[in-house]
């Protein structure tokens, strides 16, 4: 896999040409800034940018100005290989507050290693209507101990509208819910989000979290996809280094509240 043209076709599709991915969403392009501006309840934050060092403090203040008429906290959500060099400190001198950083990991499908094995008694079923969001949401909190809400509405929302866009999966333990995760597609894109891949402490280490990520591609190969994407924390970076997934730079959410 050529890192540099695929981190480069990456920034194009899903960043700087991104578009609205549930109703009521919209992308607004500004100078050298791409914006995603949704409800309070969803994600609002700038997406892409192309800044050079002389305007980069007035374009942070003109984000910072969008967000706040319009009553919104926001993300910044900023790319290792973004510019300037120093933006991550300029973000901060503005009031934002820096988050943990994860790596962003793509993997061209064809070359992965996929395995979906479950441990004996665990199913793996798809999340079509409410009762399966319930569920997916019901792992999330436990695991990442966060308040589930926006994400329940978000995959409603993505459902209801289109739901060739989205997959959500949760593994079930005779009936407990014990791993969840989604995919998101982008028509016409390139590369598969594999997002909020999860699994609740007693049942880490036996496998499901590989069985989500093969699963999800398998679908993605099948919708047309060529790469899958991940936002990976330091704990699932091994595990798809293992699965074939390139490290190919980091994504640090810096968060703007009023």
């Amino acid at each position: 896999m050529d890192q540099a043209a695929v981190l480069a076709r990456y920034d194009r599709q899903m960043r700087q040409d991104a578009r609205p991915d549930t109703p009521g969403v919209r992308i607004e392009r500004t100078g050298a800034v791409v914006r995603r501006i949704a409800d309070a309840r969803g994600w609002n934050g700038v997406v892409w940018s192309r800044l050079d060092a002389a305007g980069a403090d007035r374009a942070i203040e003109e984000q910072i100005a969008r967000f706040r008429g319009l009553g919104r906290d926001f993300e910044w959500k900023l790319y290792g290989h973004d510019g300037p060099a120093d933006l991550g400190d300029r973000l901060t001198a503005a009031g934002f507050r820096a988050g943990e950083p994860e790596t962003l990991m793509i993997g061209e499908i064809a070359e992965l290693t996929l395995e979906e094995r479950l441990p004996e008694g665990v199913r793996l079923v798809r999340a079509a209507d409410a009762a399966g969001v319930d569920l997916v949401v019901d792992v999330h909190e436990r695991v990442f101990g966060t308040d589930g809400t926006a994400l329940r509405a978000h995959l409603l929302a993505r459902l209801a509208a289109d739901p060739g866009t989205v997959l959500a999966v949760v593994a079930l333990a005779g009936e407990e819910p014990v791993a969840s995760a989604r995919l998101e597609l982008v028509p016409g894109a390139d590369f598969a989000g594999l997002w909020g891949g999860g699994t609740v402490e007693e049942w880490r280490g036996r496998g499901l979290y590989r069985a989500l990520v093969a699963h999800r591609t398998r679908v993605a190969a099948a919708r047309g996809c060529r790469h899958v994407q991940v936002d990976a924390s330091a704990m699932s970076r091994p595990v798809l280094e293992r699965l074939g997934l390139c490290a190919l730079t980091t994504t640090t959410p810096y968060l703007y509240e009023r």
